[in-house]
């Protein structure tokens, strides 16, 4: 996996600051803070953390955590590593500022197959609206008043418009939206790990089920180009970093050398140095092997 990504790159926006705010109709998003200040980093030089990061939180509310827990976990979450980019994770296309609608596959969160691009737009834009002018398949966006985040448009300006808009203090996501996108990763590492764990006990209808539910997982495919850096580098084009999340995803869980594992002692997920990894450190070895020799002795 490491030389996988040993020469690619990609970019991303976060803020130094992130905060809960309930909108009118008590729906609660996650955007940045006021005088929260953006900087731009490379996923990909992280992607372990935040794969893992992405299965625990996603593990959280089936581990019986209360909503604050897990409110404060994605708060964490965004910090490191930025907002989902939801707005053009959901669409056929990030490029809908193009069109004269907004047209929207299957998900979880709008049943519309279509819908005006304003009306899309109000859905991440729920506090303080952009300045956009759309007539047909034109439009105009304008930063006004903030020089930080007008350098920032400049700066991020190869990018299509709804991603460069999705950038923008301004930008903001429901919390039951992202919360249900770190479940289906969790969900997804755990039936691939039931699957083969428990292999010789499923019948033919659950392992029929589970494969199913596997081939429902995924997005619209990223693209790349290679630019002639320090030295050749594949530059992914991730117009969200839930589409950058579920590919780094899929490397790590296909990846037979160092593979995904809960550990025995902590249930943690963690990346196996070798296939044959039980535990995610030797403190939870040791811990494990401590509570296995006192149990033996009070059997005893």
């Amino acid at each position: 996996m490491r030389s996988l990504f040993e020469r690619t790159s990609s970019n991303w926006v976060r803020y130094s600051e992130y905060e809960w705010k309930e909108a009118e109709d008590g729906t609660l998003y996650l955007t940045p803070a006021e005088k929260a200040q953006p900087s731009i980093y490379d996923p990909l030089s992280e992607y372990q953390n935040i794969v893992l990061d992405a299965i625990n939180i996603g593990r959280m509310k089936g581990g019986k955590k209360s909503d604050k827990e897990i409110q404060k976990a994605i708060q964490q979450f965004a910090l490191k590593y930025g907002l989902l980019g939801l707005m053009t994770a959901l669409p056929t296309t990030p490029n809908f500022m193009d069109y004269e609608a907004v047209y929207l596959p299957k998900n979880h969160f709008i049943r519309e197959e279509s819908m005006s691009t304003m009306d899309y737009l109000n859905l991440f834009f729920p506090f303080d609206k952009p300045d956009v002018v759309k007539r047909g398949v034109e439009s105009m966006w304008t930063v006004h008043n903030d020089h930080v985040m007008l350098a920032l448009a400049m700066t991020m300006s190869d990018k299509p418009t709804a991603v460069n808009m999705s950038f923008q203090r301004e930008y903001a996501e429901r919390y039951e939206w992202m919360q249900q996108q770190f479940e289906d990763i969790a969900f997804t590492y755990l039936t691939a790990m039931l699957y083969y764990e428990d292999y010789d006990y499923l019948t033919s209808d659950q392992k029929r089920l589970m494969q199913e539910g596997m081939e429902a997982f995924g997005g619209i495919a990223p693209t790349y180009t290679i630019r002639l850096l320090d030295k050749p580098t594949i530059v992914w084009d991730f117009h969200s970093l839930m589409l950058g999340v579920q590919m780094m995803f899929s490397f790590m869980l296909t990846d037979q050398d160092k593979p995904l594992r809960v550990c025995r002692h902590c249930s943690e997920i963690f990346v196996a140095s070798r296939p044959s990894a039980i535990f995610c450190s030797p403190q939870c070895k040791n811990k494990y092997n401590v509570y296995k020799s006192r149990a033996k002795d009070k059997k005893e």
